[in-house]
């Protein structure tokens, strides 16, 4: 399950990540996070990105993620391409 993009803000920090059984979806997507989050959101990030599943995140929360998925939209379907590949997924450290 690598970490592929963290978003820090003030209040809160943001982990986006793929499941290792994910590379048998054909649709990009990541889940998406906090500390203490047991159910974690489901975003689509093609070819629009879009909320699958909000898991235990709340209205307010799925639209900061959604809008932080969209602001950093090619860096995750980037992400997305090379963890298919089977290559080296780096994680990505951003302070909002």
């Amino acid at each position: 399950m690598p970490k592929v993009f963290i978003y820090a803000t003030a209040k809160v920090v943001w982990t986006f990540l793929f499941w290792g059984t994910d590379s048998n979806e054909n649709r990009a997507h990541v889940h998406v996070g906090k500390n203490g989050t047991a159910n974690l959101c489901k975003i689509w990030i093609e070819p629009e990105v879009e909320v699958v599943d909000k898991g235990d995140l709340t209205e307010k929360q799925v639209k900061e993620v959604l809008d932080i998925a969209r602001q950093y939209h090619e860096l995750l379907l980037g992400q997305w391409r090379k963890f298919k590949a089977g290559g080296k997924v780096k994680m990505i450290k951003v302070k909002g």
